[in-house]
């Protein structure tokens, strides 16, 4: 069985983060490990509170991991800290991880930084050059691009400043452009559309974690980059149209549909 270690703060309400990506993995009949990063107090309405974990017990959890049942690949979600940054970055070095996925979380849904500056710069120039593939939003793009993103021009335009300091492949997600919100992937001077007709669903909590737990998974199976985000997008587009309704707020996805 193949074995897929997801790197990132809890949910408690079961939507987003390590609890998608373990919902995510194993509807793709892989085996899903955690390394927990910070604890979370959130619902459908919002996160109500943050408990990060110490660094020495991040890199604690990711030995444990890496002694025993040593991953196929790994996703990296919420990283709320340079120091919890640098012990993953330094784990994966030594450990000589591979098919990393980084969904560079750096800014809310409604538009909030939730890095500070310390946190960024660690993320930027510590962990994302070990990624195989970085998956940002549009904020995301932005904050690494230095330029507002308003169309698919611009997004390719995006891709190509980040690809000056990162030669990784990268997802630029459409999701909150107003005209459409098709996805992007750039790597070696190649752009590969995915066209994404909005689904007519405000229960979308989880997206960007489940999106990357995917290409995880899909990386796993030795599938090459393209190929891996086209089957990604394919079930993540199934998980939003199977309308799950739960909650008083923006709802989580169904991650069983299938």
């Amino acid at each position: 069985m193949k074995k897929v270690l997801s790197i990132a703060g809890s949910d408690c309400s079961g939507g987003a983060g390590i609890q998608a990506d373990i919902k995510t993995i194993t509807a793709h009949k892989m085996y899903a490990m955690s390394v927990i990063t910070a604890l979370t107090a959130q619902n459908t309405t919002g996160v109500y509170g943050v408990s990060e974990v110490t660094p020495e017990f991040v890199g604690n959890q990711i030995d444990c991991v890496m002694k025993d049942i040593f991953p196929d690949s790994i996703k990296i979600g919420m990283v709320s800290s340079a120091k919890i940054i640098d012990i993953i970055a330094e784990k994966l070095i030594q450990y000589k991880a591979k098919n990393i996925v980084v969904d560079p979380v750096m800014i809310s849904t409604s538009g909030s930084r939730l890095l500070n500056d310390d946190a960024m710069d660690a993320l930027i120039t510590k962990l994302i050059p070990l990624a195989t593939i970085i998956t940002p939003n549009i904020y995301e793009a932005e904050c690494l691009c230095g330029f507002e993103i308003k169309s698919k021009e611009d997004m390719e335009k995006a891709a190509l400043k980040i690809s000056e300091s990162y030669k990784g492949n990268i997802l630029v997600k459409g999701g909150h452009l107003s005209e459409c919100s098709d996805d992007l992937l750039y790597n070696n001077g190649k752009f590969t559309w995915y066209p994404s007709p909005r689904v007519d669903n405000p229960n979308t909590h989880g997206t960007g974690c489940t999106l990357s737990s995917a290409i995880a998974c899909n990386l796993d199976k030795e599938e090459d980059v393209e190929l891996s985000v086209e089957k990604a997008k394919d079930y993540i587009s199934g998980a939003i149209k199977a309308n799950l309704d739960l909650g008083r707020g923006r709802g989580p996805l169904n991650h069983c549909y299938k």
